[in-house]
């Protein structure tokens, strides 16, 4: 592969030779190797570094960027609100308020979209929402235990559609940002993130939901009425909170407010989330301990983003974006352009799983070509990076879905088991393609566009 990537650039600067065939040999192990992917990543941007396309000072920065210290405090954060059992006590408040089957199904969709406001990467909101289902497979009656495998289904599928509510609900953003730029293009804030990404992300949250209970239910199921009571989840959710919950509270809700607020106090959103993860973890003020905090941040996956980011930049300065870009997509009309963005963005989980690798080898393509088509550059990273939220055809595809699907839930030999199966994942994700490529395509010519996100230049 990486000979036949060499021959076929050779009529390319040296720069952009070397850049696509060290693109290649990366794409080639993701999708068939057994290596680690971060490992990979940073062999690759290592590799451009000794061809000259990168220099260390740009490989190195990249670990820098205001970006990542973003995902550090944020995942400090989302540690703490775990550890606190907020998770819990809220499944509990929210349960008993429903009566009806439907009811609860898109209440917790509707609660896991929330979720993306204060639990950074899709990984982390599936580890903070996989307790809710343990938790109502112990409570739900034996008449009713077909729910958990529909919320098995639902609650992995909305935490993948409901990244794009937030700047931190997945990795892939933070490089889309990072490579709009490195470009030169303008930025798009966490306020400005929110703005455009939460319809989007409610729609689907709702829609896919009520897709996935359709499709494993009967009319007469959804028809049943549910009690569900406080007490049920046990003595922990009831009562006053305690103090390192109201602490939490109180810390994340500054945090998130801060991010809402910010075109009003110009605070950096990295410097609001190391700020707050401080206090977190502040002997008076905090709840949880530094030391023991900061290894549960996922380390593997920011020296990922770090790696992919120089490796985008490389394809970006040497040119070999715009040689690849017009190759592929230069004489596409503006409109089916913009199709194609949809279209490749969504399929591409088929061939790389990992989301972010998928943001870095797609959104410098995208941008290169956008401009000379007529296409706003800006707009294709956007809908790029949000339609590269569909990644539900195998478990594998997704760490979410992995998640679910192998989780132990607590079920009896005798019960039906809360964990789906690949050929149900797959029904899953047959019915609900279509469905989001009209919903992305409503609003890429219509919603966007309306919400300030030119489509076209």
């Amino acid at each position: 592969m990486v000979a036949s990537a060499w021959i076929l650039t050779s009529g390319f600067s040296p720069e952009a030779q070397a850049t696509l065939t060290v693109f290649v040999a990366a794409i080639w192990l993701w999708v068939f190797g057994s290596l680690n992917d971060t490992y990979v990543a940073l062999g690759a941007a290592s590799a451009l570094v000794l061809a000259n396309v990168l220099s260390a000072e740009e490989f190195f920065a990249a670990l820098g960027d205001d970006t990542t210290w973003l995902l550090i405090g944020a995942f400090i954060l989302s540690a703490a609100v775990t550890q606190s059992g907020l998770a819990l006590r809220a499944t509990a408040w929210l349960s008993h308020r429903v009566s009806t089957a439907r009811g609860l199904v898109h209440l917790m969709a509707f609660a896991v979209t929330l979720t993306a406001f204060a639990v950074p990467a899709t990984s982390g909101r599936a580890a903070l929402v996989l307790p809710v289902l343990v938790a109502l497979r112990g409570v739900l009656p034996a008449p009713q235990q077909w729910l958990v495998k529909v919320l098995a289904l639902v609650l992995p599928t909305v935490v993948l559609f409901t990244a794009a509510a937030s700047l931190i609900g997945a990795g892939a953003h933070l490089i889309t940002v990072q490579i709009l730029s490195t470009n030169e293009l303008p930025g798009i804030s966490f306020t400005r993130w929110i703005v455009l990404g939460l319809p989007y992300a409610l729609v689907m949250a709702h829609v896919s939901a009520e897709v996935v209970l359709r499709m494993f239910s009967t009319s007469a199921q959804r028809a049943e009425g549910i009690v569900l009571k406080s007490t049920d989840f046990g003595e922990t959710v009831t009562g006053t909170l305690s103090t390192g919950q109201k602490r939490s509270i109180a810390v994340l809700g500054a945090a998130v407010a801060l991010w809402f607020s910010e075109p009003l106090h110009g605070i950096d959103p990295a410097l609001v989330a190391v700020l707050a993860a401080l206090l977190m973890c502040s002997p008076q003020v905090g709840c949880v301990d530094f030391k023991d905090t900061i290894r549960q941040v996922p380390w593997n996956l920011l020296l990922f983003m770090a790696a992919t980011i120089a490796m985008s930049q490389a394809l970006l300065s040497s040119g070999a974006a715009d040689l690849l870009a017009s190759a592929i997509l230069g004489a596409a009309h503006p409109m089916l352009f913009v199709a194609l963005v949809i279209l490749v963005s969504s399929a591409a989980h088929l061939v790389i799983q990992s989301r972010s690798a998928r943001s870095a080898v797609l959104i410098p393509l995208f941008v290169a070509t956008a401009p000379a088509i007529g296409v706003n550059p800006v707009a294709a990273a956007f809908i790029s990076t949000v339609a590269a939220g569909f990644c539900h055809t195998l478990p594998s595809s997704a760490k979410p879905l992995a998640i679910f699907a192998s989780a132990e839930t607590g079920a009896k030999p005798s019960d039906e088991p809360a964990a789906f199966s690949t050929r149900e994942l797959m029904r899953v994700a047959a019915a609900l393609f279509p469905v989001h490529l009209i919903v992305m395509g409503l609003f890429a010519w219509l919603i966007w566009p309306a919400l300030g996100l030119n489509l076209y230049l």
